[in-house]
């Protein structure tokens, strides 16, 4: 696969983000035929520094929103992997492939002829909610320290254990039968492809992912995002831009003056009592849970994450304990 080319000039990165490179989350349209790395790759090459990153992979033949992550913005990743997700998608039914989508290798065809519009409806809706599912050999999921894509590659299958993931909503948009179109938002950990073929198997007559588009990761969506291409123009970045405090603004803010400012950047825990709360929000009820907060100094900087208040070894009192140290960012 080739890569779009030339590199972009200085001038042009200094265009897009101005002279310093900030910190924070690229909405990406990720285009067909690209691994989430190719992406990467692509955005190192045009802002020019290595701490690049993504949060939450994409196949490569599927298309829609990746979150890159930027500068700073690779130490938030955590943060966000607990974001649900919207697809659209085409189910093909009446072929099973090795890699649950249309790109693998045929394994099984049968008739579609005696299936209804009914009967696929009546399919779809046994997976609404939790549903078990096993993730597929071609995942990057990690069996013995190695991805079962790997072990796929050479023939080999091995039993994986089945895990609980969230069907939110599952909507069908058009029956064609063989082809269903659909909408689906869900948890963490969803292999839309494997929802295809337990759906194909749900109907007898087994099924593939033909097509997959992630419209939404989060507050992240399709129509914020930006085409690669499209990077050299900075009037094209519009709603692409998100600043680490805005990506992160569903945590409360607090803030913490003077001295205890120099010390959150250096990772130490502030009593709770010096805390001062953001538009007026309010503390957890419960001493010892603590909730998650953004900790920012009186200018408005972001400096940390961290929970609060809790109890910590050697204290006397409460404390914002400091989970991930940022700097000073704006």
């Amino acid at each position: 696969m080739t890569l779009l080319s030339p590199c972009m000039e200085q001038s042009h990165v200094e265009r897009i983000f101005g002279e310093h490179v900030p910190h924070g989350v690229l909405i990406v349209n990720k285009p067909d035929g690209w691994t989430s790395h190719d992406v990467v790759q692509r955005i190192r090459t045009i802002v020019g520094i290595q701490k690049v990153g993504h949060a939450g992979t994409l196949d490569p033949h599927a298309t829609g929103v990746l979150p890159v992550l930027i500068g700073k913005g690779t130490k938030i990743a955590q943060y966000l992997v607990d974001w649900d997700k919207e697809y659209a998608a085409v189910l093909q039914l009446g072929k099973t492939t090795d890699t649950q989508d249309a790109w693998g290798a045929v394994l099984e065809e049968r008739s579609c002829d005696s299936l209804s519009e009914g009967d696929v409806r009546s399919a779809f809706v046994d997976f609404h909610g939790p549903i078990q599912q096993v993730p597929p050999m071609y995942s990057a999921v990690k069996v013995g320290g190695q991805p079962l894509y790997k072990k796929a590659r050479k023939g080999q299958t091995v039993e994986r254990q089945a895990k609980t993931v969230v069907i939110h909503e599952l909507e069908i948009e058009r029956v064609a039968i063989p082809e269903v179109s659909f909408r689906v938002t869900c948890s963490k950990g969803t292999y839309v492809r494997t929802l295809c073929h337990d759906i194909g198997d749900r109907l007898g007559v087994g099924g593939h992912l033909n097509w997959l588009q992630r419209r939404r990761v989060g507050p992240l969506h399709i129509n914020q995002a930006v085409d690669i291409e499209s990077l050299a123009d900075v009037s094209q970045l519009n709603g692409a831009w998100w600043s680490l405090d805005h990506v992160l603004e569903e945590f409360p803010s607090v803030v913490v003056n003077g001295d205890d400012a120099r010390k959150v950047l250096h990772g130490n825990a502030i009593p709770w009592d010096r805390v001062e709360w953001v538009d007026g929000k309010s503390g957890a009820s419960i001493l010892g849970e603590g909730i998650r907060v953004r900790v920012k100094n009186k200018d408005g900087s972001l400096l940390a994450l961290g929970k609060g208040p809790s109890l910590q070894a050697g204290q006397s009192g409460s404390v914002l304990v400091l989970d991930t140290v940022l700097g000073e960012v704006n």
